[in-house]
């Protein structure tokens, strides 16, 4: 929506290929001409495209056609609602504890959600890398128990500690 649409005197080209409120198509034409059919209906011209030679123009009512673009673009947005949620694990965390943050998981997954899944380590922590591959691993078994997951990245090891990505199957 950024780019303004153009309508009546603001269009540049000299001929245009005009379509009807119908959707028909009338065929090109001058542009005072296409204007002059949409003032005589009380209508706009309207410059659905510039990609063309000469570009598409539409007789319509430009709020309606406004408010057409803005409903399309809130629902591309809501298709593309899949975000990244990040879960937290803790060195020392304990079972009851994984499996709160499995259950968390399963509602972002049931979501459409990707997850991120964290295990920081600090200090000495850093240096039982196998202990904390094991935590992960116990919340992937147990997640993949509940539901179906697809592993989008591979544990990894960092500087601070393990990150992976899953995401529904």
């Amino acid at each position: 929506m950024q780019n303004k649409v153009l309508i009546n005197n603001y269009i540049r080209s000299k001929e245009v290929r005009v379509i009807s409120e119908t959707g028909e198509q009338l065929g090109i034409m001058n542009i005072f001409s296409a204007i002059d059919l949409a003032k005589s209906k009380s209508l706009d011209l309207i410059q659905v495209t510039e990609k063309v030679e000469p570009p598409v123009c539409r007789i319509g009512d430009y709020g309606k056609y406004l408010y057409s673009l803005q409903k399309k673009e809130r629902k591309t947005k809501t298709k593309n609602k899949s975000e990244l949620k990040e879960i937290q694990l803790g060195f020392k965390i304990s079972p009851h504890d994984i499996e709160i943050k499995v259950n968390q998981a399963k509602k972002f997954i049931e979501a459409g959600d990707k997850i991120k899944v964290v295990l920081v380590l600090r200090g000495r922590e850093k240096a039982m890398g196998e202990f904390a591959k094991t935590k992960v691993q116990i919340f992937i078994d147990t997640l993949q128990k509940q539901i179906p997951i697809k592993l989008e990245r591979e544990l990894k090891r960092e500087p601070n500690g393990f990150t992976m990505i899953i995401s529904k199957q």
